[in-house]
């Protein structure tokens, strides 16, 4: 067994006792489910009942590899042992206080996330329980950039076709897809969409009316598509000029999802803000927005933004435990490593005709629209991937799943592609 890896036996958890697990199939949990809860996500795959590491079992007994995270969310697999015993003693000792106050967990983070992120003196982190949240965050501190030359306002926020920054109303306004705008038109105002990845129409909408130019440095929703390279530093050249803030959304990239804490490291530049979530927490709901120096870190006061359940003590205590994980247990290399193989390997698999992505967030391309039809054949073969698109399959496993895992699905992947052309 690897360092990364976790024993499969897990016992029976208090909770299944509460919710009486045993015994019933995942047909019946999800029928119930179709009767009882909103239908926003369509019907749901499996009903999962346990997890461990890079594994997890449904409802049937069934087991899978876990290739999808929970979206990039579970960065350290499942019921990691120092994660959940962290977030036990937290809950045990103080589990919320509201923010009227703070806790030593709270101000340790903000610490770590300030030191990891190489902010600046005057750097702040805000912090909330979700991407979505911190987005809407970053939304307000754009809207707080108001103030522009000869005191004509900044009333434009720029984003990119294909980005995806959340489903609550400001970040869906950032986020392209009609699909999901057209339902809740009309959006909040001033964003305006310029074509991904071409640095002349990005030179042509920067201007003194542009309050803020949100980025993700590879959107993950759109298929795994990085920025091209010199993006980002012409980017934070026009902002600067123009007197925007670039921020940064990285909840999918971030905290060593591309073997690096930050997917924009390399870029070399200094964002105004950058937004966290998912992998954050190990599984456990936060998310942050960090604002670098003093200048932007004051645009949002005392009053102007707020939530209930953000940066309590649990959630803090996650987050710490799992840096604390991702440093001293070396996850970044294997990130590095087993992305690299995966890339390598996956090009040279019959059908697929791209591969994109760094670290441990990769998309490939499939040489027929059998996308959504390879997941079914996967989780059939005992394999949990996604599909953003009609051709792409897009992979966010836990940052320590090892190259033996990574082999296996390797090795099941040409079965699982015939099978899903054969579906068609």
């Amino acid at each position: 067994m690897s360092n990364f890896e976790q024993s499969a036996v897990v016992e029976q958890s208090p909770v299944a006792e509460l919710v009486e697990t045993r015994g019933h199939a995942g047909a019946e949990w999800l029928a119930r489910y179709s009767s009882s809860l909103m239908g926003v996500f369509g019907t749901p795959q499996r009903v999962l009942v346990r997890g461990a590491g890079c594994l997890v079992w449904d409802a049937d007994g069934k087991e899978y590899l876990d290739l999808l995270g929970g979206i990039a969310v579970n960065a350290l697999g499942h019921a990691h042992p120092f994660v959940t015993s962290v977030i036990a003693s937290q809950l045990a000792t103080l589990g919320h206080v509201s923010n009227f106050f703070t806790s030593p967990t709270q101000i340790a983070l903000a610490e770590k996330l300030l030191a990891l992120s190489k902010a600046p003196a005057g750097s702040k982190i805000f912090f909330t329980n979700s991407g979505t949240e911190a987005n809407e965050a970053a939304f307000k501190l754009a809207r707080r950039n108001s103030a522009g030359p000869d005191g004509k306002p900044r009333t434009k926020i720029i984003a990119l076709e294909g980005a995806f920054h959340g489903r609550t109303m400001g970040a869906l306004a950032l986020t392209a897809k009609e699909a999901y705008r057209a339902p809740f038109e009309p959006m909040p105002g001033g964003v305006v969409h310029i074509p991904f990845g071409d640095i002349e129409a990005l030179r042509n909408a920067v201007d003194d009316t542009v309050a803020a130019v949100f980025l993700e440095p590879i959107q993950g929703e759109a298929g795994v598509r990085p920025l091209p390279a010199g993006y980002l530093q012409a980017a934070r050249e026009l902002t600067s000029q123009a007197g925007a803030l670039l921020i940064l959304d990285e909840v999918q990239t971030g905290i060593g999802r591309t073997g690096k804490w930050l997917a924009s490291e390399d870029a070399g530049i200094v964002p105004d803000a950058v937004t966290l979530a998912k992998g954050l927490g190990g599984g456990f709901p936060i998310g942050a927005l960090v604002t670098f120096g003093e200048k932007t870190s004051s645009l949002l006061t005392a009053g102007q933004h707020g939530t209930t359940f953000g940066g309590n003590p649990v959630a803090t205590a996650a987050a710490l435990a799992t840096l604390h994980t991702v440093e001293s247990q070396h996850v970044l290399e294997n990130v590095r490593a087993v992305g690299e193989h995966l890339r390598a390997a996956l090009a040279a698999v019959d059908g697929v005709t791209a591969v994109r992505g760094e670290g441990l967030l990769i998309g490939f391309d499939l040489d027929a629209d059998v996308a959504p039809a390879a997941v079914t054949a996967a989780l059939d073969a005992g394999y949990i991937i996604n599909s953003p698109g009609p051709r792409t399959i897009r992979l966010a496993p836990p940052l320590i799943l090892t190259e033996d895992q990574a082999d296996r699905f390797l090795a099941a992947l040409p079965a699982i592609l015939q099978t899903a052309k054969e579906a068609q």
